[in-house]
């Protein structure tokens, strides 16, 4: 029988925020049995990655993962499963778990990169346990905050390109503007 330590738990992708107080990207993964959500640094390439798939953004095209993806489909290699599998030293580890005729591999990936994938092979997402216990927040550690400014304007950044990939060129600019209008202080604020 495993032990608590050595279990995995079903999480889903909650969003990708920008966290303004540091200038980073975090994706938010939740753990919706336990009301525990994983907040996960990333980079801005692999944040746009999650976002486009989280929005059903399609670019012209495709990016690094699309790709991955497709080579995984040409091959007949299929993912089973991705798992945030270890923090050390403030870095967070995961695997990929493939299966091509009958075998498994398990291969080292960085999270960001992972989620990116599985998200667009519709795979489940998991995270250890022991992670969990040490990085997660819990609702009764900060309750459930509705999305902030910051998060209002990633997501419009989101839909601006998405107008923009699609030639929705009027319905840019407005979202345009309104991302300018939230980001500049007015005058009488001075």
């Amino acid at each position: 029988m495993k032990s608590q330590k050595d279990m995995i738990v079903s999480v889903k992708v909650e969003r990708v925020t920008l966290d303004t107080s540091n200038n980073r990207f975090v994706v938010i993964l939740r753990d919706e049995i336990n009301d525990r959500w994983l907040p996960i640094v990333v980079g801005p390439a692999e944040a746009q990655a999650i976002a486009f798939e989280l929005e059903h953004v399609t670019p012209p095209r495709p990016m690094t993962h699309d790709l991955m993806r497709n080579l995984l489909s040409s091959l007949d290699a299929k993912i089973a499963k991705v798992v945030v599998s270890d923090l050390r030293d403030n870095t967070y580890y995961a695997t990929i778990d493939l299966k091509k005729n009958g075998s498994e591999n398990e291969i080292d990936a960085r999270p960001s990169d992972a989620i990116a994938l599985a998200l667009r092979t519709k795979a489940p997402i998991f995270v250890d346990e022991k992670v969990m216990e040490q990085a997660a927040i819990s609702e009764e550690m900060t309750g459930v905050q509705p999305m902030n400014e910051a998060e209002e304007i990633n997501q419009l950044n989101v839909e601006l390109q998405k107008a923009v990939d699609e030639e929705r060129y009027e319905d840019a600019a407005k979202i345009r503007d309104t991302i300018n209008n939230r980001q500049t202080p007015t005058e009488n604020d001075s």
